[in-house]
């Protein structure tokens, strides 16, 4: 299996997110931290790894850097556009971890800020309005499969049809 085929959006997305230190830091920020020093100090990361991620997510429009001092100068990172759409991501690791890791008792609950409601998250389909499972996915080729055709190998084992790996 190739780990970075070009047609799997997974692998192309782990090749900028997929290490322990980025998921963190994007933790993080959405908990709105925003200073090196408070990354620093919230993850104990060396302060080289923490440089070369945040540079990284910057790099690939995830994180911004907004100047925050002018003297010295310093810098705070802010989520993009780009970088919130990773929420449902991991929201969905931390239901993972929350389930098989920790017994299902959550350190950590996650609640609608207007109501005071635990969230839930789930699949939503806009035509028949309803939400399904996962199992209750299928995929077919996007606008975005390779001109030979193929797609993702990690798909075959579902014949192409049932996996939502893309």
């Amino acid at each position: 299996m190739r780990d970075s085929a070009p047609d799997c959006s997974i692998a192309r997305a782990l090749e900028i997110i997929g290490d322990r230190w980025t998921i963190l830091i994007l933790r993080d920020a959405f908990r709105g931290i925003r200073r090196f020093d408070e990354f620093r100090r919230d993850l104990d990361i060396a302060r080289p790894v923490l440089a070369d991620r945040l540079r990284k997510l910057v790099d690939h429009g995830i994180l911004q850097k907004v100047r925050y001092q002018d003297h010295p100068p310093r810098d705070e990172y802010r989520l993009t556009p780009m970088g919130r759409e990773l929420s449902p991501a991991l929201v969905a690791l931390m239901r993972w971890g929350d389930t098989y890791l920790n017994d299902g008792a959550p350190p950590t609950v996650l609640i609608h800020d207007a109501c005071g409601a635990a969230l839930e998250q789930g699949f939503w389909c806009p035509q028949c309005r309803r939400t399904f499972s996962p199992r209750q996915i299928a995929s077919r080729p996007g606008p975005g499969t390779s001109p030979d055709g193929r797609s993702d190998p990690t798909d075959s084992a579902h014949g192409g049809q049932r996996a939502h790996t893309h």
